[in-house]
């Protein structure tokens, strides 16, 4: 570590921003191996320390003998873990090594935190326009309760029967963001974007009939979307539009602390 990185840590933790146990995990993190090698990967143990979470495992290509192998060099450098796009075979595995995890299985994700007393921050909507969109909405669920940010998951409200968001505004209007899963002709996240005051992480599906193309129906209209604060992430990508949304409730609920 330089002394430019060393004077910045220890002035923020000076002004507050960083408490006297990060600054000691970042230290240590510095000091550390930037990467763990397994049998068929190289672990990126540095992320946290860059991008504020560690590296997420994508499971699919993988065995399950080699999502479990990353799991380990992640919890032995007290790393929270979070695997996306599980098969039952590797949740099986994941779950015999480490028997605490969390599965679901209709997220497709399995996720291993580490112990921690730190509340969670901020609160990020995730609405549904329809039951069908569920599984990908529930992956980003599971990714924001990875991260330590409050979910309120609000399931079935799409514009077939536009009645029923209105029905629900009252979870989400106060909400630091919002996602919003459709399929279909993907028109949701322009009627939520109408209705608050924050972004909203719009996530195409590849729900639909054939016109809608896998989810390239659902995409476009969303790319085109007039509501101002809405922007689109890939087709079924639960993950990264949570993980967006958690990254803006996160630096939301700092900004808030430090006032």
């Amino acid at each position: 570590m330089n002394s430019k990185t060393l004077r910045e840590l220890l002035d923020r933790l000076l002004r507050g921003e960083f408490g006297v146990e990060s600054v000691v995990e970042r230290l240590e993190s510095m000091n550390g191996p930037l990467t763990a090698a397994t049998s068929d990967a190289h672990v990126d143990l540095d992320r946290h320390r860059r991008c504020g979470y560690p590296e997420v495992v994508f499971c699919e290509g993988k065995t399950a003998e080699g999502v479990v192998e990353i799991f380990e060099a992640l919890v032995r450098h007290k790393q929270d873990c979070l695997a996306t796009r599980v098969s039952p075979k590797q949740a099986e595995a994941l779950l015999k090594r480490f028997p605490n995890a969390c599965y679901h299985a209709v997220a497709r994700t399995v996720r291993l935190p580490q112990p921690s007393v730190a509340p969670a921050f901020g609160e990020v909507a995730v609405i549904t326009a329809g039951t069908s969109d569920r599984p990908v909405a529930e992956e980003a669920a599971e990714t924001l309760r990875w991260m330590g940010c409050g979910v309120e998951l609000i399931v079935d409200v799409g514009v077939a029967g536009p009645h029923r968001l209105h029905e629900q505004r009252d979870r989400f209007e106060d909400a630091d963001a919002v996602v919003v899963i459709a399929g279909m002709e993907g028109a949701l996240p322009s009627m939520v974007g109408g209705c608050v005051d924050c972004p909203v992480i719009a996530v195409p599906t590849s729900v639909g009939y054939g016109a809608s193309f896998g989810g390239v129906a659902a995409l476009l209209g969303m790319l085109n979307s007039c509501a101002s604060n809405v922007t689109v992430v890939n087709i079924d990508s639960g993950f990264k539009g949570g993980y967006v949304a958690g990254l803006i409730a996160q630096k939301t609920a700092k900004s808030q602390n430090t006032e």
